[in-house]
């Protein structure tokens, strides 16, 4: 079984990446959705421990957990050694589950994928990227997003020219819908073909 990992820059289009996958029946591990989950069940206990004001009515609220972060962004670290082995063993889980279904490529939608030094999980690395001006467009549009949140972000995630330097694939996403699934496509097709190559 393949397993690509799937990465980015905010703004870059990796949802819409990772859907494209989903549509072409390719199983995907989103680390965003998982880490939504734990906020409302597994991480609970830890985060509340560590940072009480953050759990509201029995769940995360990341709101609340931004602002405390943006207060204080010595304090990631420490929220990462809660949530990143937790994350990797809802991974774990989601790899054996696709194995023992035959699945033949799965996609690990890792936010921050070099970052974390996820790459050593992954056998392909898939980075989606676009122009900084388009990226910068999508950001802002987001509701709550400011000027100075975009910057704490960025400046916590490794900058697009090296991701692209580091990827095996790159999929464009300013160039519209179409031609990012054309992408998609052939990369699947590609390393079907290089499965059977190497069979």
């Amino acid at each position: 079984m393949i397993r690509i990992g799937l990465t980015g820059s905010i703004g870059m289009g990796k949802s819409t990446t990772a859907k494209l996958f989903a549509d072409e029946a390719i199983p995907v591990n989103d680390a965003d959705a998982v880490v939504h989950e734990l906020y409302r069940g597994k991480a609970v206990q830890a985060i509340s421990d560590s940072f009480p004001e953050a759990v509201i009515d029995g769940v995360v609220d990341r709101g609340e957990l931004s602002r405390t972060l943006a207060k204080n962004p010595a304090r990631f670290a420490e929220l990462e050694a809660i949530i990143h082995p937790l994350v990797q063993a809802e991974e774990r889980r989601f790899i054996q589950q696709q194995e023992e279904s035959g699945a033949d490529i799965v996609v690990l939608d890792i936010p921050l994928l070099f970052e974390v030094g996820a790459q050593d999980r992954v056998d392909v690395i898939v980075v989606v990227s676009c122009d900084a001006e388009t990226q910068r467009e999508r950001v802002l549009a987001r509701p709550g997003m400011t000027e100075e949140k975009f910057k704490l972000i960025l400046s916590r995630q490794m900058p697009d020219a090296e991701k692209r330097a580091r990827a095996d694939y790159i999929v464009e996403t300013d160039h519209g819908i179409d031609t990012a699934r054309a992408r998609v496509r052939q990369i699947i097709e590609d390393l079907r073909k290089g499965t059977e190559h190497h069979a």
